[in-house]
């Protein structure tokens, strides 16, 4: 597949600093998410860019504290 053939779809980037502090989530624990496929990120121009979107997906999959009865 080259780069032609792959949809046309707007990333929503955002770099890792800012990805951080929407996350709620440190540096070490941002890299051990997106090693495990959890979020999405690219290095453009040496900087890395995390996809805000799959962050918005992670938060989707995190269990909910049920409360006590």
């Amino acid at each position: 597949m080259t780069m032609t053939d792959e949809p046309r779809q707007k990333r929503n980037l955002i770099p890792l600093k800012k990805a951080l502090e929407r996350g709620g989530f440190g540096r070490t624990k941002a890299y051990k998410l997106i090693k495990k496929g959890k979020i999405i990120a690219y290095k453009m121009e040496g900087q890395t860019m995390v996809d805000a979107d799959s962050i918005d997906a992670y938060h989707m999959t995190l269990p909910r504290i049920e409360p006590s009865t």
